[in-house]
């Protein structure tokens, strides 16, 4: 298990699947459209709850949850046979802190609602938080989630990430999963950028913006500018998630490939923004260093545990 015991609270929560309980009475049309409001639930199921608690809005709304996490777990369990091959990666960077989480579904039309795209950056928040709660004295943390850890999570009104899986999965009507997710913390001078393809146009910056797509990349590096170069930084992880280099690479030991599209140190891969340089030469303009990096490519097939793919990558760059 990847973790103790954590407490987590749920961030940028929906109306619809994380609303708490509480509320104040009234009238019963005016209780009706408030509970509606909060909940999201239909005029039925709101009706038939102020009825059972004689117009009482805050023990209306906890029997709904009640009824939605027993129908969700009753639906999660029919459906759990089912094939997950749709999904989306989601990518949230914070200052010094990132995640990068991998969430499944049946069809790509349910990867595409918006309640499914919430849920994903619901668990990318709570993966956020959770490296706030970890102190490290070293320049860079990480720390992967495999799928039990992750629906373990606990978040503040003491459900598990598991009860609101099943909740979505009531909602959206078919299987879903939490795959996967992976933390990183930066300390000292490193810098973290994170890019989730296909990526919304015309967007100044993705800072506190859970990004998300069918890939998603992020790079710890070290700059000597003081400011962002946003579309700099973005066109690395671009670099990244679209030729998956297998390492940084390093000057005086990895040689350049004889056919360069078989090549697989980032730094000797041909820049896509600019042909006529390597990336290696685009980031010594810009005065950069890569420090580290890691991809993520929603289905994909992984031999590797995460844990064991952080030990390598650490192991590689000591």
């Amino acid at each position: 298990m990847l973790f103790g015991r954590i407490f987590t609270r749920a961030l940028h929560s929906t109306r619809q699947l994380y609303a708490g309980a509480g509320g104040t009475g009234g009238l019963e049309k005016s209780a009706l459209a408030a509970l509606r409001k909060k909940t999201g639930y239909t005029f039925a199921n709101c009706k038939k709850a102020l009825e059972k608690h004689n117009n009482d809005v805050g023990l209306a709304e906890k029997w709904l949850h009640e009824q939605a996490q027993t129908l969700g777990w009753s639906k999660a369990t029919k459906v759990a046979d089912r094939a997950t091959a749709q999904g989306l990666i989601g990518v949230l960077i914070r200052g010094n802190r990132g995640a990068m989480v991998e969430l499944n579904c049946e069809t790509d039309f349910v990867a595409r609602n918006d309640t499914f795209k919430r849920f994903v950056d619901h668990v990318a928040c709570m993966c956020l938080h959770y490296t706030d709660l970890t102190d490290f004295d070293g320049d860079l943390w990480k720390l992967g989630f495999d799928a039990d850890a992750l629906k373990n999570l606990r978040t503040e009104e003491g459900r598990t990430l598991g009860d609101h899986l099943a909740l979505l999965i009531g909602a959206i009507g078919e299987n879903a999963t939490i795959r996967r997710a992976l933390c990183f913390k930066a300390n000292n001078d490193l810098k973290l950028v994170g890019y989730a393809h296909p990526a919304p146009t015309n967007v100044g910056t993705t800072e506190g913006i859970t990004q998300v797509g069918k890939y998603g990349a992020i790079v710890a590096y070290r700059s000597d500018h003081k400011l962002l170069d946003f579309e700099f930084h973005k066109s690395i992880c671009q670099q990244i998630v679209g030729m998956k280099p297998t390492k940084i690479g390093e000057y005086d030991k990895d040689k350049p490939a004889e056919n360069k599209d078989d090549e697989t140190c980032l730094i000797h891969q041909e820049y896509l923004l600019d042909a006529d340089k390597t990336v290696g030469e685009a980031l010594q303009e810009h005065n950069c260093e890569i420090v580290d990096y890691h991809r993520f490519e929603c289905g994909e097939q992984t031999e590797r545990s995460l844990e064991a793919i952080i030990r390598s990558q650490h192991q590689s760059s000591n």
